[in-house]
Parts: structure tokens; sequence; C-alpha cells
């Protein structure tokens, strides 16, 4: 597959493309190269913006739902007749091998579309009131109404399906918005931005798409008039924002080092082809892809062998290229970043399995650690790249201490064919979901998805997202 990209990309400010400047080179992960230029929103055009959103926010909330649900209808044919463009500006821009670029437009399609079909079943709720004879003749009735203008702030691993579940579930409710996009990969809210422009239903200030520095962010945290922050990205950064939002809601989609049970009963063998999957899919860059594999006692030895050996058969290079399954890392620094790690913990006693080696500043090799000491950052913190470790367990609820001992809380995986256990897990372990037979990578997009401790705040997947993003409205009728 070849897409030819445009040497530039305009910002996208009160529904209309501008172009001010081309200040924003975006270059392709795999060869390094300036792959294109966006325009770059200077502290002037990020205010318009939100000052956009003030004026639009009273129409948006008259669109009528099926108004509401059009727009995100038309998205979704938009998305699937750009489907190759989309893909491959993935891989470019984000370095994601082409296999996987393409899931994630299939994701970005089905969050639009159920977005559209929640967006004409927004309910309310009659409710009785008559609880004691005070209240005798009283009856209420509530109903959800848009919070308002919402600021919006996506990260580089996910630039179509993490932009889309704020964007998708913002105009369901009729919410106006500003997002800032990575500036490492703003092409495809940018798409998204240029679909909506399409869109004459929508007010003007219903959206803005613009690409702006780090420091921008604070323009879109602190401003009073938005009425909710919705950051996804790396912890030190979203509770930092939270402590400067001041009043508004803020909903935070934080990281993690998930972990994922292999008990003695598991399928090894399918359990295998999951794992490999949630350690080393896109490279690694996954909050919730597989860092820590807790295996019992009685199948480590067989479990680890499997492990090392699949490892060492997965294709790493250009990511358009449709036999690559490794691909680069964002950038030069962050794939340092993690062989730094690595040949620390190394250092520290742990045992080198299979991999560690960096090349062409930002492709390193899928590797697998045991024996990783327990204050290795290799196990404590969030790798972000292709790095598993293996750990040893004698007792499931040994496994399940072991999961909850991380400060992070996302999501975890556990092979088992006990019923007992998984509801156990379920009680048990502190994390915001637990996936039964798969890794905890795996996610479906209506689902509640979020995570607890420093992973986050709040819920994503469309419905929840939409509770968030509205306000209840309360009637009470008195009835003479």
């Amino acid at each position: 597959m070849r897409v030819q990209l445009k040497s530039t990309y305009p910002l996208y400010l009160n529904n209309k493309a501008v172009q001010p400047n081309t200040d924003l080179e975006v270059t392709d992960k795999y060869t390094g190269e300036v792959a294109f230029r966006t325009a770059l929103a200077t502290p002037d055009v990020i205010e318009e913006g939100i000052a956009g959103a003030v004026r639009a926010a009273e129409p948006m909330a008259r669109l009528a739902s099926y108004e509401k649900q059009d727009v995100l209808m038309h998205c979704v044919r938009r998305f699937r007749e750009r489907f190759d463009e989309l893909a491959y500006a993935l891989c470019v821009e984000a370095g994601k091998p082409i296999k996987d670029a393409e899931g994630e437009v299939t994701r970005l399609i089905d969050t639009f579309r159920i977005a559209a079909e929640e967006a004409v079943r927004n309910y309310g709720e009659v409710q009785p009131l008559d609880i004691s004879p005070r209240a005798k003749g009283y009856q209420g009735m509530w109903k959800r109404v848009p919070i308002g203008p919402c600021s919006f702030i996506s990260p580089f691993n996910f630039p179509l399906n993490l932009a889309a579940h704020k964007i998708a579930p913002a105009i369901a409710v009729g919410c106006p918005f500003v997002m800032k996009p990575a500036s490492k990969t703003p092409l495809g809210a940018i798409i998204m931005g240029e679909v909506l422009a399409e869109c004459d239903i929508l007010p003007e200030g219903a959206f803005s798409i613009l690409p702006a520095s780090r420091d921008g962010a604070d323009l879109f945290t602190e401003d009073e008039r938005l009425k909710l922050l919705s950051f996804t990205g790396s912890p030190g950064v979203g509770w930092d924002l939270k402590a400067k939002a001041g009043k508004k809601k803020v909903v935070l989609e934080l990281g993690g080092n998930a972990a994922v049970i292999i008990d003695k009963d598991a399928d090894l063998a399918d359990a295998l082809e999951r794992v490999i999957f949630g350690a080393f899919y896109q490279s690694g860059q996954s909050c919730i892809g597989v860092q820590r594999i807790l295996i019992h006692d009685d199948v480590y030895d067989a479990f680890k062998a499997m492990l090392v050996e699949r490892t060492a058969t997965l294709v790493a290079g250009d990511p358009k290229d449709r036999n690559t399954f490794i691909g680069p890392m964002i950038s030069d620094g962050e794939a340092k970043r993690l062989k730094g790690w690595i040949d620390e913990a190394v250092a520290a006693g742990a045992t080198l399995l299979c991999g560690g080696g960096l090349s062409r500043g930002n492709m390193l090799e899928a590797t697998l650690l045991e024996g990783v000491p327990a204050d290795a950052k290799a196990r404590n913190e969030e790798a972000f790249g292709p790095l598993a470790i293996l750990q040893k367990f004698t007792h499931f609820d040994e496994a399940l201490e072991e999961v909850n001992n991380s400060k992070f809380g996302l999501q975890a995986g556990i092979f088992t064919r006990d019923l007992f256990q998984m509801f156990d897990a379920w009680d048990r372990l502190d994390v915001g979901g637990i996936v039964i037979n798969d890794v905890p990578s795996y996610r479906v997009d209506n689902m509640p998805y979020g995570g607890v401790k420093d992973s986050g705040l709040g819920r994503e997947g469309v419905r929840f997202a939409m509770e968030d993003m509205s306000e209840i409205r309360n009637l009470v009728i008195r009835r003479t």
C-alpha cells in the first residue's frame, strides 16, 4: 500500500482550515526524515478556539439527536472511504506497523459508529419522590444536558482512536471542544477535523483541532470557561494538569505496567500467542501492554521456553512492510531510555532471555527479562516499549498480590479455567478491568475503560465518556 501524504497540513480553528504557519515538523518515525509539516497554534489562536467553543455551547446543546447522529455517521462513511490514507498516516507519523495501523482505523470507525448509536438514546429517568409523607404528591424527572465547552489532550501512541474517544462522545452529547493532539502525531486528528469540517450542521466553534507546543497545554487546562479536561498521556503530566485545572471536571487516562497471570491450568499455546501480542504489538507502546508476566511454578519452564523461542521469530523493520511486527519506538530518546532500564536491570542481577539490542536510534529489539529486582524501573515503572519481565508464583493468592503490588492499576489478564479464581480476582484486584483468558491489552470501544491509583480518573468507552460530558438536570413537580 502506498498513499501520498501532503507536504503541509492546516490546523482547524472554529470548524475551518487555517494555515497561519508550517512550524511543526513531523517525521517519519522509521526513516527519521521530515514527512510533512503542520500549522502550530499560537496562544492567540488557542484563545480564539476556546472563545469559539464558548459561543458554540448553546447551539451545540440545541442540536437534535438525529442531527448529532448524522454528523457521526458522516464521519463513519468518510473514514471508511479514507481507510488506506488513515492507516498509512499512522505508519508514517507513529511508526506503527501497517497491520496495527489498519486495526486502529477499524477501531476509529467503531468508536464513531457506537457514538452515533448512543446519540439517540441519551436517556434520563422518571423518579418517584413520595418516599415519605412530606413528599406525597411530588414527582421527579431528570435528564442529561451537555456540560459545555470541553478541552481534550491526546497522546502519540493511538493518534486516531484515543482522539476518537474524546471527539465522538462530545458530538453525541452536544459539547463543543478544543483538542491538542500530540505534536509527534498530529495528522490523525487533523484528518478528523477535515471530515468534521464537511458537516455544515455543526455551529461555528463546535470544534478546533490545534497542534501546539507542550507549553500550550496550560491554555487547554487552566481556562475557566472550559468545563471539562480529558487528558490521555503520562502520569507525571496528567496529575500536574489536574492540579492546574481549577474547578472543571477532569478525566485522566494515564499509564500502567500491566500484569498477566498464566495459571497452571492455562492453555499454554493459546496464552503464548496472546502474550506475544500483548507485550510487543506496536512495539509495546500501549498503556495496557503486557509488562509483567506471572507464571505458575508448574508451567514456568515450559512457558518460558515457548515465549523466548516465539519472541526471537518476530520480524522487526519498516512498519510499512506487512511482514513487520516490531517497528520503531516513537523517538530515539524513548528507545534510549528503555534500553537504559534494561541494562540497569541486568547490572542489578536480572537475566536477559532475549533481545536488548538497539539499532537505528529507535529500533529496540523485543526483550524478555527474568529475575528483575523488586526496585528496578523495568518492574515498577511503565516501560512503554517492547519489554516484558517474567516472574514465578506458586499460589494464586501470591499472583494476585503481585498484580496489586504496583502504583498503577489499569487492567490485568488471567489465563485460567477456574471459575472461583476468576471471581476471586474480580473481587480482589485493584485495577480498572480484568480480562479472563486474554491479555490486559484487550479492549472493545464500548466497554468502560480506565484505571485506578496512578493510572487515572474516570472511564472512557463512549457511553461512559458521554456521562462525564453531561450534567444532571433535575425537575421536581408538586401535583396539587
